[in-house]
């Protein structure tokens, strides 16, 4: 076989192996992700990874169109890999809506493609974690988003972030009194880059795309400037939009918005006006959604999302407005191991049972076996090695607790639990459920 020419085993750029480690994490924000999901009643959905490609194309921007992935596959047929879970919702939706009724709640984890130039946090395949309310257009929808994200980041441990809220109504409203109306597309897609290339090379491109004036341009700037409380930049927003009837409705919308979340528990510090988000893809028509991590903005937004009434509208005759958004599942895992809050394992098991004596191995198996069954997962060594060889074994896995026993721990029915943190050892009584009290006591204390 000497001669065989072996291929160099590498990744796609902008593509990842996820190693256990880093796999562990992210299988826990999932599971937290479905876990509030289901809490609200959303049910879950799958879709195929490749659509037809008129499906996707001219639905999210022509950046989105750029980034595609799309092939001829056997015979003629063009398809693409989808670059969101919206689309294939709005597909999905007008294609089983009369089975599944409405208002209907969905959430969807899964892969998406974009091919865009890789950064920190951001990857040409990435995972979404979706959730949106399909049929209606009624606030209680959009006051709901705005709860969901927020118990969704406090499952996650999160207390420091901020839920940036705009309404497109309120963009709009003011394009139609500038006279910008017709143009408003490229005008909120310029927009939309303000916080990454500032206000003059936004007017710029305005300019560019829109015909924009400088006068317009400015006008749409002020607006996209408005700081201070929410309600310092309700009142300035109000006055920019009076005699808009578009206008005024979103600024009552927000104010409505903001006046039910705060009723449901919302702390008013998590919920911040700016009227500076646009959100890039051209199928928003009313509320937007941006969350940022306090103690670490400069990442981006890790979820995001908003109501788009006249999506499924390319699909069918009946009306399917929707509101959801979608946690940035990949950037939030960025930010985590940038803050330090992601503990380095690779084992999803907390505890570690040490094959000691070889003739025990029935012994070692039953007590793993115990602890499985009360709901503790753990792990047994497969040989019958050196005590210190399996516990660097347990270290270097991240493993949270260790059971050693010999001949004569067995023979008096206990064994030692070892705090893998410390390096203590606590000898307990394998009678009653002592063990699995002191493991339960002894994991708690770290996991989240």
């Amino acid at each position: 076989m000497s001669d065989v020419k072996r291929i160099e085993p590498r990744t796609l750029k902008g593509f990842r192996d996820y190693l256990p480690e880093a796999m562990i994490p992210r299988e826990r924000l999932i599971e937290t992700a479905r876990r509030v999901y289901r809490s609200y009643g959303f049910s879950p959905i799958d879709t195929p990874a490749l659509e037809y490609l008129e499906i996707l194309t001219g639905k999210g921007s022509d950046e989105t169109d750029k980034q595609l992935y799309k092939f001829q596959d056997h015979g003629d047929r063009w398809v693409g890999l989808r670059f969101d879970l919206t689309v294939p919702l709005a597909r999905f939706a007008a294609q089983h809506i009369g089975t599944l009724g409405t208002p209907w709640k969905r959430y969807h984890i899964a892969s998406v493609w974009r091919g865009e130039n890789t950064q920190a946090g951001r990857f040409r395949e990435f995972m979404q974690c979706d959730f949106d309310t399909i049929g209606t257009l009624s606030p209680a929808a959009d006051i709901e988003t705005v709860l969901v994200i927020n118990d969704l980041f406090a499952a996650l441990g999160f207390d420091n972030f901020t839920i940036r809220l705009n309404n497109r109504l309120l963009l709009n409203g003011l394009l139609e009194k500038l006279g910008l109306a017709e143009r408003s597309v490229p005008v909120l897609r310029a927009l939309d880059k303000l916080g990454k290339i500032g206000p003059e090379k936004v007017a710029e491109e305005m300019a560019a795309t829109a015909d924009a004036t400088a006068a317009q341009s400015a006008d749409v700037l002020k607006l996209a400037g408005l700081e201070g409380s929410n309600d310092a930049v309700l009142s300035e927003v109000s006055k920019l939009v009076a005699g808009s009837p578009r206008g005024e409705e979103g600024a009552q919308k927000l104010r409505d918005l903001l006046a039910a979340a705060a009723a449901a528990g919302v702390p008013e510090r998590r919920l911040k006006l700016d009227v500076s988000i646009a959100r890039g893809l051209d199928y928003y028509t009313g509320v937007i959604y941006e969350t940022f991590l306090n103690d670490l903005p400069k990442i981006g937004s890790v979820c995001s999302g908003g109501r788009y009434d006249n999506l499924a509208g390319l699909y069918t005759k009946q009306e399917l407005p929707g509101v959801g958004a979608s946690l940035g599942l990949d950037r939030l895992l960025e930010a985590m191991t940038q803050l330090n809050l992601i503990e380095k394992v690779s084992t999803p098991a907390p505890v570690f049972v040490v094959y000691f004596v070889e003739s025990r191995l029935h012994d070692y198996l039953k007590l793993a076996a115990r602890l499985r069954a009360a709901g503790i997962g753990c792990e047994m060594y497969p040989e019958a090695k050196k005590i210190g060889k399996q516990l660097q074994y347990a270290d270097k896995r991240g493993f949270r607790a260790a059971l050693v026993a010999g001949d004569d721990e067995l023979a008096a029915g206990t064994v030692q639990v070892k705090d893998l943190k410390t390096g203590a050892s606590t000898p307990v009584t394998l009678v009653g459920d002592a063990l699995e009290q002191t493991l339960r006591t002894l994991l708690a204390s770290v996991e989240p």
